[in-house]
C-alpha cells in the first residue's frame, strides 16, 4: 500500500515505523529537515521536506497514485486542508486527519465530500480520555481494551503473591470459575512473551492478559490478584483538553479535583464542569498537596503536556500517600523507565492513537488494532467474511486454522454473544475474531487470513 504521512512528530514517526516494517511504500512529509533525516536513517522510507498542505509538496510525495493520506501534523487546519487538496486534485481514496480542537469535532456535518473530505477523524485527546476512563473503572488493571463496542474486554493485570491462581496451571481457571469462561491470551514474564498453554504456570509478577465478556471481567481479576477497592477520589494534575474531558466524563460517579496553574483556564473549568473542584496551583507544590489531602486520593493522574512535571508531581503524590498514580508520558524513552516503580501506569498518547490509526490502514476487514505492553505485541479485532470456499477461516475449527507463529485467537463475538475461543470453536461469517500477535512481522499474514476470494492466494 502506498501511504503518505504528513507530520514526522511522535505520532507520525511511530506510525511510519509500524508500517515500514510491514512492507508498505511510505513517504513522510514534514517542514523539519532534522526530523526527516533521523527517520530516513532509521527506516526504509522516502522523506519530503515542505508544507504538507501544498499541492506541489503532495505531488512530490507521490500523491498522484497514493492509496492513503494520513495527516497528523500539529495543526488541525493543515491536516484538513491537506485532505481537501488530496481529494480535489489527486482523488486520494482514503484520507485520515488528526483533529484536536473540539469545536471542529462537534460539527460532524463539516466532514464529508461536499465540505471537508476527511474519511476518518482521529482525536488523540478523546482516545486517551477513553483509555484512562477504562483504567479508572477497573481498579488493579494495567491496560483495558474494548472489543465489539464493549461486549468483550481484554484486561492486563499483574499477578501478585497470594493470588488464587499464582503457582497453578492455566487449566485450573475453569475449575476455580466453572460458570465464567475466559482465556489468557498472553503472558509477559520479565519482559519476555510466553505463549499460554494449559500447563503454563502463572508466577508472581507476571503480566497476564486475559479476555472475557465485560460482565465477567471483575470475577477473573479476582482470581489473579487481590481486587483493589473501588475508586472514589480522583485528583487530576493539568486542566488541559484531556484533563477537562476526563473530569467531564467521570465527575458524576467520582469525587474529582483538578489542579491547574493557569488562572484563566481555572475560571473556564469552574464555569464548564458541574461538580469538579478546580484548584489553582502546581501539583509539585508539597504544601498544596498536603492541604488537599492527597493521601486520601484513590488515583492521582498527571495529565499536563510536560513529561518532567508529570513525573515529579506523580512521585510526590505517591510519596505523600496516593494509592495509585498514573502519568501521561509523551517521550517513549521515558515510559519503560518510570512504569512499575513509584508510578503505577505510564500512558503513552502516541501508542493509544497509533492503534486507532492502524485499524484504518490494515488490509482486510480489521475493526481495531491495539498495542500491548507499549508496542511489544498487538491485539486485533477482525471480521470474518465469505464461506468455506472463499475464506481461510470461515467454516473451520480454530485448531484447523493455520495461524502465523506467536498468534492466538482469544475470543469470537457472534451477534450479542461472546464466545471464548476453544480448539473446537468453528468460525462463522460475520464473527468478530479477536487475535493476539506477539511477533509483529506476522501482521500481514494475519490480514491475509481475513481476505475473501482469490486475492489471498
Amino acid at each position: 500500500m502506498k501511504i503518505i504521512i504528513l507530520g514526522a512528530g511522535q505520532v507520525g514517526g511511530t506510525l511510519a515505523e509500524h508500517l515500514a516494517s510491514e512492507a508498505n511504500d511510505i513517504t513522510v512529509v514534514d517542514t523539519d529537515g532534522d526530523r526527516l533525516r533521523d527517520l530516513g536513517d532509521r527506516l526504509d522510507i522516502r522523506t519530503v521536506q515542505g508544507r504538507g498542505s501544498l499541492p506541489t509538496v503532495l505531488r512530490q510525495a507521490g500523491a498522484d497514485d497514493a492509496d492513503m493520506l494520513v495527516a497528523v501534523t500539529n495543526s488541525d487546519e493543515t491536516n484538513m486542508v491537506a485532505c481537501q487538496v488530496a481529494y480535489s486534485l489527486f482523488h486520494t481514496p482514503t484520507k485520515i486527519a488528526r483533529v484536536r480542537e473540539s469545536a471542529y469535532l462537534t460539527r460532524e456535518e463539516l466532514f464529508d465530500n461536499d465540505h471537508i473530505p476527511v474519511d476518518v477523524l482521529i482525536s488523540p485527546e478523546q482516545v486517551v480520555t477513553n483509555y484512562i476512563k477504562r483504567l479508572i473503572e477497573h481498579p488493579g488493571s494495567l491496560q483495558v481494551i474494548d472489543f465489539a463496542e464493549g461486549k468483550a474486554q481484554l484486561v492486563a493485570v499483574k499477578a501478585y503473591y497470594g493470588g488464587p491462581l499464582v503457582g497453578q496451571q492455566l487449566r485450573q481457571i475453569r475449575a476455580h470459575m466453572p460458570n465464567v469462561d475466559t482465556r489468557v491470551a498472553a503472558i509477559f514474564r520479565r519482559d519476555r512473551p510466553i505463549t499460554p498453554q494449559g500447563d503454563t504456570v502463572i508466577e508472581a509478577d507476571d503480566e497476564v492478559f486475559f479476555i472475557a465478556a465485560k460482565k465477567d471481567i471483575r470475577a477473573v481479576m479476582g482470581e489473579l490478584r487481590r481486587i483493589d477497592e473501588t475508586n472514589k477520589r480522583v485528583v487530576i494534575a493539568g486542566g488541559g483538553q484531556i484533563g477537562e474531558r476526563l473530569a467531564e466524563a467521570i465527575e458524576s460517579r467520582y469525587q474529582v479535583k483538578i489542579i491547574e496553574m493557569n488562572p484563566a483556564r481555572c475560571r473556564y473549568l469552574s464555569d464548564t464542569l458541574e461538580s469538579t473542584v478546580v484548584l489553582q496551583g502546581s501539583a509539585s507544590d508539597r504544601d498544596l498537596m498536603l492541604e488537599e489531602n492527597i493521601a486520601d486520593a484513590d488515583i492521582f493522574l498527571a495529565l499536563t503536556n510536560d513529561d518532567e512535571a508529570n513525573i515529579m508531581s506523580s512521585l510526590l503524590a505517591k510519596r505523600l500517600g496516593s494509592r495509585k498514580v498514573m502519568t501521561i508520558i509523551n517521550n517513549p524513552a521515558y515510559v519503560d523507565l518510570v512504569q512499575g516503580g513509584e508510578i503505577d501506569i505510564a500512558i503513552s498518547p502516541q501508542l493509544a492513537t497509533i492503534g486507532t490509526l492502524l485499524a484504518h490502514v490494515r488490509r482486510g476487514d480489521i475493526v481495531s488494532v491495539h498495542s500491548l505492553r507499549r508496542g511489544a505485541a498487538e491485539a486485533i479485532e477482525a471480521v470474518a467474511h465469505g464461506d468455506s470456499k472463499s475464506s481461510k477461516v470461515v467454516g473451520k475449527a480454530i485448531e484447523d486454522i493455520s495461524l502465523p507463529p506467536g498468534t492466538t485467537i482469544g475470543a469470537i463475538i457472534r451477534d450479542e454473544e461472546v464466545l471464548i475461543a476453544h480448539d473446537d470453536t468453528v468460525i462463522e461469517s460475520g464473527d468478530h475474531v479477536i487475535l493476539f500477535v506477539v511477533d509483529k512481522k506476522h501482521i500481514r499474514d494475519v490480514e491475509k487470513l481475513f481476505h475473501v476470494g482469490l486475492s489471498f492466494f
